[in-house]
């Protein structure tokens, strides 16, 4: 039993290395290769070897549609080993038609496919049984789709009436045919892209009047990315500018709130500002005014009944102006007698 486990190749459980390419001579196993059913395969059975499963194909622009069929491929049994093939540019170009990769680049591409464990190169555009026996395929993964091709109307047939057969689903939306569709669809972009990243006309094989003209559309699309970037920047400016003002205005309004509630707490009528003033005046009142005195003096009477007060002795006796000059001498002289009289 340890002789068989060494010498059968065992499915890959490490990334480190990509996939082997199978010998030119015939499959290395050397275990006991009886026929087996469906049903035992999925049971894990048996249990000395893997089941080895053989997929085929072009793989051109190997994407993801391809990588999903060989993981399903893979996962068909608990214990498999997947070789897949690769048909070589000559078969292909001879029975599908011009591919766009060469075959050592698509055997390169599978070979680094995490699914797959062995790599036949130079793979038969049918199966006969005796690829089947030197191989020691146990089933062959493919979808369900008859593949007319070599003149048959399905180059799985003899396959499925064996019951080596097993069917995978293709990838909706994605296929090497549709990818080659979106970039003839859009060659001049392509071109002009080329062009644009140091590819020379001759190795695009477009003339020189179409390299012209695609060099003028790369100037007028980067001039119009330009103008885009400068309506970018601009709009991002004007929203800053916007928000700096908004900004600005709601503060502009919240002191303009404050300074008028200041205001009226300080001006209003029944503000700081007038109750001082107020104190102030009443400071300002008693400090002028005499301590004995009332606070507010009483009006003045004239009435007649009120005696005068007394003459001061200095006063003046009141005279009538005199009508003539010798009036007046006659005045100044009895004014002076009067003074002579007291001394």
């Amino acid at each position: 039993m340890e002789e068989l486990e060494h010498t059968c190749p065992l499915p890959r459980t490490t990334l480190i290395e990509p996939a082997i390419f199978t010998p030119e001579t015939s499959c290395e196993c050397r275990a006991p290769h009886e026929k087996l059913t469906v049903e035992q395969a999925r049971l894990g059975t048996p249990v000395d070897r893997p089941v080895r499963i053989y997929a085929d194909g072009i793989f051109d622009l190997f994407h993801s549609g391809h990588a999903r069929a060989l993981m399903q491929a893979k996962n068909l049994f608990p214990n498999a080993y997947l070789i897949v093939g690769v048909c070589s540019d000559e078969l292909t170009h001879k029975y599908k038609g011009f591919t766009v990769m060469t075959e050592d680049e698509r055997y390169e591409a599978l070979r680094h496919c995490r699914y797959v464990d062995e790599v036949l190169r130079d793979a038969p555009w049918t199966l006969t049984q005796e690829f089947l026996e030197k191989h020691k395929i146990d089933f062959v993964a493919h979808d369900d789709i008859p593949y007319s091709s070599a003149g048959s109307e399905d180059v799985y047939q003899h396959i499925k009436e064996a019951g080596m057969f097993v069917p995978t689903k293709r990838t909706e939306g994605i296929s090497t045919s549709d990818l080659i569709t979106r970039i003839v669809r859009d060659y001049d972009v392509y071109a002009r892209r080329n062009l644009q990243r140091g590819y020379t006309a001759k190795e695009l094989n477009v003339s020189y009047i179409k390299e012209k003209k695609y060099r003028l559309q790369n100037q007028v699309d980067r001039m119009k990315e330009k103008v885009r970037t400068v309506e970018e920047k601009s709009k991002h400016f004007v929203y800053r500018v916007e928000e700096k003002s908004h900004d600005l205005i709601q503060k502009w309004e919240e002191k303009s709130r404050e300074f008028i509630g200041n205001f009226l707490e300080l001006f209003g009528p029944d503000g700081t500002w007038k109750q001082m003033i107020q104190e102030r005046s009443g400071r300002m009142i008693q400090a002028l005014s005499p301590r004995c005195s009332p606070s507010s003096s009483p009006p003045r009477d004239f009435s007649p009944s009120r005696s005068p007060s007394p003459p001061s002795r200095w006063a003046m006796p009141r005279t009538s102006p005199p009508t003539s000059p010798k009036g007046a001498s006659a005045s100044i002289s009895s004014m002076s007698e009067g003074d002579e009289d007291e001394k």
